[in-house]
């Protein structure tokens, strides 16, 4: 009860700064709902909705303490692609936002959100551009009073018949939207967001003017029913890999507001549990109509610079979605079109990540190719399988550099010749006893390079393969290992194994390489393994069993 106590009061303890924060957040995110709702195809209501409902339950719930969440470019492209595939079948819409919502809480559970600090940036970057191009390609068609086509292909192989069929009143309209979210002034951007001046302004001249053009239509008055989209067998397997991508996407979106967040306020978030806060805001908007959603960059960041600090400024964000949806609904049914594309328009602008786009000249290669493999594939392809490919070419490139500092040398040992019978041994021995060192990370990306040496023992009879400095294998690199004993004990030569430690020696004999070799072939130092290697070319007794470490599982 203390506890819950102390919980209570510490929400309250930064008030006043989370009610300006939570307000400024909201006046933002309404036009930006609006907008976002109607490009999903959903309508500007669904949009309203899943800002309400993701923005309560997300900063109820969710790990990062300032974060406001709601509809943003990257899920709204997402939703609008399942939309273009499955046309007024709402049911399998909002399924498919619900079954996300839950993927994600399973994600927040299995503690996956620690993982999104390992993308690499150049799959962040082409992402966000590819999102951001997306965007502004999507609202060509309604900044000119005409419909949205499916996919940016679409729109691009149609902008000839669009320049001939365009609504000149629209295109006004979207003008002077744009010119109003890209040119205000710092100051009055300041107080009043450039967005809410040009959805208010730009509608208002609509209106008198008596323009002819399209508008977002009625939005219903109060809030929306509840309802649970029943759907067949079949649409729950169509559906299970699109709910991935939106719960993939909606986590990474929100985990990369969630370090911005953490970086304004140097504070460190609870990315499992930010997860779960966001699948359960979605669970809700999907079953009261609303879209998917994610923690909002932009958002957040206005309500931090205002003032607000706890999860109260999410919830007061989301109440006063709630009463502009009660009192100023029905004003809402006259909004143009073409004024939220203008204002989509520069989203899609502020997603682009000029940050990367300042240095290509500069930044290596491997990253560059990176960025635009991701970049094209999100833009003319797939999200979810653009951040895929990102990801695993990174990886390939990364292993590569590694596999490159792997080195491998062969020693050859002698018997140091004092008497003539030594000198016999040491012509005996004469490159008999060979020794592979193993330098740099062993591991898939190096284990080929040590098979392709094999060909070069040759003639050897000891072969001791020094792996000391290498702390860790992964099972490629073990069963490598593996490969090369059963070659060398194939052609006759014995193989002695130095570790660099029980622990990694305990590893080698649950998999059964240790076996291979038996315990007496096991060192820890490479002077006995050679010593050893010289004793039995001499024909004299190695060591006794009290100088030699004893692996134990």
């Amino acid at each position: 009860m203390q506890n819950f106590i102390n919980s209570f009061k510490n929400l309250f303890a930064n008030f006043r700064g989370d009610l300006f924060g939570g307000i400024t957040a909201g006046i933002i995110a309404l036009p930006l709902a609006l907008a976002f709702g109607v490009a999903s195809g959903v309508g500007a209501a669904a949009g309203l909705y899943g800002a309400i409902f993701v923005g309560l339950f997300a900063s109820v719930f969710g790990g990062t303490r300032p974060q406001i969440s709601g509809p943003t470019g990257p899920i709204t492209v997402v939703v609008a692609a399942i939309v273009a595939s499955n046309p007024g079948n709402f049911k399998l819409i909002f399924a498919t936002i619900l079954l996300a919502g839950l993927f994600q809480i399973i994600l927040g559970i299995s503690k996956v959100g620690s993982l999104i600090r390992y993308v690499p940036y150049p799959v962040i970057s082409g992402f966000m551009s590819g999102i951001g191009v997306i965007i502004i390609i999507l609202q060509i068609n309604p900044l000119l009073g005409l419909d949205v086509q499916g996919t940016p292909i679409n729109t691009i192989m149609s902008l000839g018949e669009v320049f001939n069929s365009f609504n000149l009143q629209s295109l006004i309209l979207g003008v002077a939207t744009l010119i109003i979210v890209f040119y205000t002034p710092c100051k009055i951007r300041q107080v009043i967001p450039p967005s809410l001046i040009a959805l208010v302004s730009v509608t208002i001249a609509s209106v008198l003017l008596g323009f002819n053009v399209k508008t977002i239509g009625e939005i219903p008055v109060g809030l929306p029913d509840f309802q649970f989209p029943l759907i067949s067998v079949e649409d729950f397997v169509k559906i299970v890999p699109l709910a991935i991508t939106v719960a993939i996407l909606g986590a990474v979106d929100s985990l990369l507001t969630s370090l911005v967040s953490d970086s304004l306020t140097k504070e460190t978030h609870n990315s499992n549990k930010e997860l779960v806060g966001q699948g359960i805001g979605n669970m809700f908007s999907a079953l009261f109509g609303g879209i998917a959603g994610a923690g909002a960059t932009m958002r957040t960041v206005v309500n931090i610079k205002t003032g607000g600090k706890t999860p109260l400024s999410g919830i007061i964000h989301a109440a006063f979605l709630i009463i502009l949806l009660l009192g100023a609904a029905p004003l809402a049914s006259n909004i143009p079109m073409a004024v939220l594309a203008g204002i989509l328009i520069k989203v899609g602008f502020d997603i682009i990540d000029y940050k990367f786009l300042k240095i290509i000249n500069h930044a290596p290669r491997r990253d560059l190719a990176v960025m635009i493999l991701v970049f094209a594939l999100t833009v003319f392809d797939d999200l979810i399988f653009a951040v895929g490919a990102g990801i695993v070419l990174s990886c390939l490139l990364f292993a590569s550099r590694v596999a490159k500092k792997f080195k491998i040398t062969i020693d050859d040992y002698k018997q140091t010749a004092n008497t003539e019978s030594e000198e016999h041994i040491e012509e005996l021995s004469k490159y008999k006893i060979r020794m592979v060192n193993i330098d740099g990370e062993f591991f898939f990306g190096s284990s080929s390079r040590v098979l392709t040496r094999v060909d070069d023992l040759l003639g050897t009879q000891y072969l001791i393969i020094n792996c000391g400095s290498i702390p860790e294998m992964d099972i490629s690199a073990v069963f490598a290992l593996e490969d090369i004993i059963v070659r060398m004990k194939d052609k006759g030569i014995n193989v002695f194994l130095v570790l660099s430690g029980v622990e990694i020696a305990k590893k080698l004999l649950r998999l059964g390489v240790v076996k291979l070799i038996g315990r007496d072939n096991l060192f820890y130092e490479k002077c006995q393994a050679v010593e050893k290697a010289r004793e039995l070319i001499s024909g004299k007794f190695y060591l006794e069993d009290s100088d030699k470490k004893e692996v134990t599982v």
